[in-house]
Parts: structure tokens; C-alpha cells; sequence
């Protein structure tokens, strides 16, 4: 069946994501309180996207985000190379006392029955600082694009930041390319922003130019600001009816949107999690498998769903097909330490087939 989206055949760009590029300090299973080392991974929503579609499913990919000329910067910009992902930075000069920076997000493993915990230091962040006119979508998208992906969290940074946003969809838009965004609601950030309020308004007017939006029931509900059916306290959270019990009130604001689509997740412990996902597609309604996930590091496991459903679609594959990819991929991307992918394509493709753990020789 059709996904009711034009998907360019090919350009010189298959994925160009718009976002803030952040470096994570994980104590990995140690408390910070207690740390006395910490690995550091290069993240950020929209990059993880660019960088899994580069490194795992062999797609050229850039990002379009903030550089700051320092060696923080220096490092993350290492990391951008090496996942295979074309940057399109904005520069900024570093001051040597107040910045700005590169965002930092904390980030322990939790274990068992301790959660992960997650904090963030964003003060003078150099992504919030990107505006329009920032960057020169002619001369990015002179060879063509197939897709444009940005995501909430970026969104939530500053007053400029959604207005960058918009400018690069329709930019996009105009170069023939399909429009996704993943709606990341982050209580956090939006509280300084003015709260859900200010965030529905806010995100309702980008989603106005989305054709897939990636989002849980939560995130349609606080960042688009959609009421939700009633939902029993003894619901699964691997129950999908919820989320597709919200698709009449979302496509009655939002019209335009082609794909809606989201993770399931029960979790019962830390390191133990059952794992699915759905998709709305054109009308149509979509469930993947359900597995026990043993789990190292769950930070990415979204993106790594958004990213190998992505994939799927681009590839041609059906609905019901690149539903599992994403899944498939979110999953073994939650196995390996950091927020991006150390996965190839041709395990996903195994596991999304119904694969196992067994060795392979």
C-alpha cells in the first residue's frame, strides 16, 4: 500500500536532520554523587537520526546544527565524521570563561531496580542561538533531498529555534523532500519556555508542515496539546489502543500528516523491558512484534526506531515491513553502550525477520 507520501527516488542527500548536537557524560551503573570516571557520547534526537541512517543503513546524511570552536566542539565534531554524517555547522567563537557551548546532558545507566537518572547543563547553549538566515538551505539542498527530520527538543531551546525549524521544512519542502518530526516532549525544557501551553502552541504550528510525526501518547497529549481517551489504570503499556484511539483528534488538527508512529515500552526493570511499536499509516493501523529486551543503555532506543522506520520507508518497503526495521533497530540499539547505532543493516534485517540471539559464526 502507499504511505500517501512522494518519496524522491534519489538526490545527493537521502536525510538531512536539523537539531542541537550534545555530548552525554555516562558514569555508566555508579551514581554521579559516587562517579569517579565517565565515558562522554555524542548525541542530540535529530543527529542520531542522521547518524544511524549513515552508519548503519548506508544512506548519505547530514546535519544542519551549531559548532562551537572549542575542544569540546572539536570532539563532537570528530564523532559527526566518523558516524559518516555531512555537517552543515553554524560557527560559533568560544569566549574561554562563558561560552557558548555545547550542551551537556548526565546521564547514568541505573540497574535493576534504580532507574536512570537524566539532568542537563544547557546555559548559553550555542544551538539556541540559531535563527533564521542562520543557514543557506539553497545551497544545501542544491543537489536535492529526499528527507528533512527535526524533532521537540530543539524546538524547546530558545525563541528562535522553531522559526529555524520551520524555515528548513519548507525549505525542504519546496526541494521535494518528505517532512518528519518527533515531537520529544521534555517537561524540562519547556517549563523556561512557559510550559505546555506555550509548548501545543508552539509545536502545533511546525507539526502544520509534518507529513510523518513520530510521538507517544504522551507526547501528542502535553506537546500538541490533543486530549486522549480514558485509559484504565491496568492498561498494559504495550496496549496500542490508546494511541490509536487519539488519531481521529490528531488528524483532525493536523490534516496533512500522512504517518504517526511511536515505540511501546513496558518496563520491569532497568534492564528488562518488553518492547513494541505502532504506526498509523494513511489510514491504516500497524503493530510490530513483542520482545524481552535485556537492556545496557536504553538512551537512543527512540531514535533508533525513528531512524530504522525512516529507512524502510525510504527503502520502499510496506508499512507492516518497515514498522519491524524500526523496532527491530530500536532494539539492538538499547544492547550497545552511547546513543547511536553500532548495529549493520544486515541484523536488523535478520532480527527484524525473526532472528536470534544464537552466536553467529
Amino acid at each position: 500500500m502507499s504511505y500517501g507520501l512522494k518519496v524522491r527516488p534519489s538526490a545527493a542527500l537521502d536525510f538531512l536532520s536539523l537539531g542541537a548536537l550534545v555530548h552525554r557524560i555516562d558514569p555508566g551503573i555508579v551514581p554521579f554523587r559516587k562517579a569517579c570516571e565517565c565515558r562522554i557520547h555524542v548525541s542530540g534526537g535529530e543527529f542520531n537520526c542522521a547518524a544511524n541512517l549513515a552508519d548503519c543503513f548506508r544512506l548519505r546524511t547530514g546535519v544542519a546544527t551549531a559548532m562551537v570552536d572549542y575542544p569540546i566542539g572539536d570532539l563532537i565534531a570528530e564523532r559527526v565524521r566518523a558516524m559518516g554524517v555531512t555537517p552543515f555547522y553554524k560557527r560559533f567563537a568560544h569566549d574561554g570563561v562563558a561560552g557558548p557551548n555545547m550542551a551537556t546532558v548526565y546521564s547514568d545507566r541505573g540497574f535493576g531496580l534504580r532507574a536512570p537518572v537524566v539532568f542537563y547543563n544547557r546555559s548559553n547553549e550555542a544551538a539556541a542561538r540559531l535563527k533564521p538566515g542562520d543557514f543557506a538551505w539553497g545551497e544545501i539542498l542544491a543537489g536535492g533531498l529526499r528527507w528533512f527530520h527535526s524533532g521537540g527538543i530543539f524546538a524547546a531551546l530558545s525563541e528562535t529555534t522553531p522559526e529555524v525549524i520551520i524555515e528548513g521544512m519548507q525549505a525542504a519542502k519546496a526541494a521535494g523532500a518528505v517532512i518528519s518530526f518527533d515531537l520529544n516532549f521534555r517537561a524540562k525544557l519547556w517549563k523556561v519556555l512557559g510550559g505546555e501551553a506555550r509548548a501545543a502552541a508552539t509545536l502545533n504550528r511546525i507539526v502544520e508542515n509534518v507529513d510523518v510525526l513520530v510521538g507517544n501518547e504522551e507526547d501528542l497529549q502535553k506537546g500538541l496539546g490533543i486530549p486522549g481517551p480514558e485509559v484504565s489504570a491496568k492498561a498494559s503499556a504495550l496496549d496500542p489502543a490508546a494511541f490509536f484511539g487519539m488519531m481521529d483528534r490528531v488528524l483532525a488538527r493536523h490534516p496533512r500528516l500522512k504517518v504517526v508512529a511511536t515505540t511501546l515500552r513496558e518496563v520491569h526493570s532497568t534492564n528488562r523491558h518488553s518492547w513494541s511499536a505502532v504506526a498509523w499509516v494513511d489510514g491504516k493501523t500497524f503493530t510490530a512484534p513483542t520482545c524481552d529486551l535485556d537492556v545496557y543503555d536504553r538512551v537512543g532506543g527512540g531514535d533508533g526506531f525513528a531512524s530504522g522506520f525512516f529507512y524502510g520507508i525510504l527503502a520502499g518497503e510496506k508499512p507492516a515491513e518497515a514498522l519491524k526495521l524500526g523496532w527491530a533497530h530500536g532494539a539492538l540499539l538499547t544492547t550497545f553502550p552511547g546513543d547511536t547505532t553500532m548495529a549493520t543493516v544486515e541484523q536488523v534485517r535478520a532480527f527484524a525477520a525473526g532472528g536470534s540471539a544464537r552466536i553467529q559464526r
